[in-house]
């Protein structure tokens, strides 16, 4: 007999034997103990012992927490002062941020030894609530270019390169919610085996100001420039872009049309780098010009490139219906550049005295505010405005009962803007109209709780 039927049949004769004489009583408890096999003195306990349930409950043995409060709450702070890296970038970012962590936080040595043992699966369970946030939205305009298609080459095949040099390159628009007129864009150049990315804006999407830019972030590289592969946009597809690679020896290919994934590397970029950061708001003038790129050749190619890991995609593996991906250690752009033997030695020399000494705390406090100088700089007119206060346009009502009243989601969270980098609160997009400043609330708070 099983334990499951002994269960059974002990539920069964209890209440019989409850209420029995004491004779019945010696007959079932011998019938009881010739089934089931247990010993008389155990029988007779069950049997006068409480009324059997569903089944025998077993005890939940818990593990209780191996990381306090504190050290949780320290690893929200740097994860939100980081723009919000995967879980395996962020293990590999604390040792390097640590000499910084120790001078912003108050920690012990044990809550210094749990920040560093947590992993990264834990990590990613501790900020599972933060991370449901988050939100994400891209969109281009690039227009197809009609001249010099049939003599540049089309580049179908996936990257395998070995040495740093060889890039891509994308335009992101500033335009707001309309493509009227000239506005800013963002020139984004991302090399393939190091992951180094430079940024600069320029008015407008001239082939001259397209190829000077180009020509600007050729020249703060830390290697030799070797390829350049875009789009089909006619601000790439032309003779001026042409005729400086062939004078600089630098190969020229283009994806095929509508094949964004012929150029994923940079389209990735193109969000981290400046959709999160700048939004989709309009800026057509000089000044705002003039200001994105203060911030793009100071502070944030440094912010990027030395203090912020990634991950390089090694393989993938089909396991069943299952794609699995494997990827190497995480490093920063810089630790990628001075492996190759390639680079600059000078300018590896002088990034890596920047990576001693400048704090990323302070960095990323100084990125804050140029964004916010660029924010004033914007466009109102054409930029994307609140939905909220679109609807009661629309509707001509003023905010009181019935439809006139302020319109709540079901899940209670405030409206979202037009754009989705200011309201999604990220510690690197400017905190106009509620945004909330991550980098300089640390300073501010003398007591770190956890973040729910």
């Amino acid at each position: 007999m099983g334990q499951k039927a002994k269960w059974e049949y002990f539920r069964a004769i209890y209440q019989r034997y409850r209420q029995a004489g004491r004779k019945q009583k010696q007959a079932i408890l011998n019938e009881f103990c010739v089934n089931t096999g247990y010993h008389r003195k155990y029988a007779i306990r069950l049997l006068n012992g409480p009324r059997p349930g569903k089944g025998p409950e077993k005890g939940v043995r818990r593990r209780g927490y191996s990381y306090g409060p504190q050290a949780l709450s320290i690893l929200a702070e740097v994860w939100e002062a980081a723009a919000y890296p995967w879980s395996v970038r962020l293990k590999a970012l604390l040792p390097k941020w640590l000499p910084w962590i120790r001078k912003r936080f108050r920690m012990s040595g044990e809550i210094e030894r749990q920040l560093l043992r947590i992993s990264a699966r834990q990590m990613d369970r501790r900020l599972r609530a933060q991370k449901r946030e988050k939100k994400r939205r891209i969109y281009g305009r690039t227009k197809p270019g009609l001249l010099l298609k049939h003599q540049i080459a089309v580049k179908t095949d996936s990257w395998d390169v070995t040495t740093p040099g060889f890039t891509e390159v994308d335009l992101v628009s500033h335009s707001g919610n309309s493509a009227d007129g000239e506005f800013a864009h963002t020139l984004n150049v991302t090399d393939i085996h190091t992951t180094w990315t430079e940024s600069r804006a320029v008015l407008g999407k001239g082939q001259t100001a397209v190829k000077e830019a180009l020509n600007e972030v050729e020249g703060a590289l830390p290697f030799r420039l070797l390829g350049v592969d875009s789009d089909n946009g006619s601000e790439f597809i032309n003779w001026h872009l042409k005729a400086w690679c062939e004078q600089k020896q630098i190969q020229l290919t283009r994806g095929r049309p509508y094949k964004k994934d012929d150029n994923a590397h940079v389209e990735q970029k193109n969000w981290t780098h400046v959709r999160k950061l700048l939004g989709w708001e309009r800026y057509d003038s000089e000044r705002a010009v003039e200001a994105m790129n203060d911030l793009y050749r100071q502070e944030l190619r440094l912010w990027m490139n030395l203090f912020l890991p990634s991950v390089k995609l090694v393989r993938k593996t089909r396991v069943g219906s299952k794609l699995r991906r494997v990827y190497d250690r995480p490093q920063t752009p810089l630790e990628r550049v001075a492996c190759c033997p390639q680079a600059d030695a000078q300018r590896v020399a002088e990034l890596r005295h920047l990576e001693r000494t400048v704090d990323p705390f302070h960095l990323g406090q100084v990125i804050e505010r140029k964004l916010d100088r660029i924010y004033k700089g914007a466009n109102g007119r054409w930029s994307p405005q609140p939905v909220r206060a679109q609807a009661a346009k629309q509707s001509g009502r003023a905010n009181g009962c019935g439809k006139g009243a302020a319109w709540k989601p079901k899940n209670r969270v405030s409206t979202p803007l037009g754009n989705p980098a200011r309201s999604a609160g990220f510690p690197l997009s400017h905190s106009h109209g509620g945004g909330r400043s991550v980098t300089s609330q640390m300073t501010r708070q003398p007591s770190r709780k956890l973040h729910s």
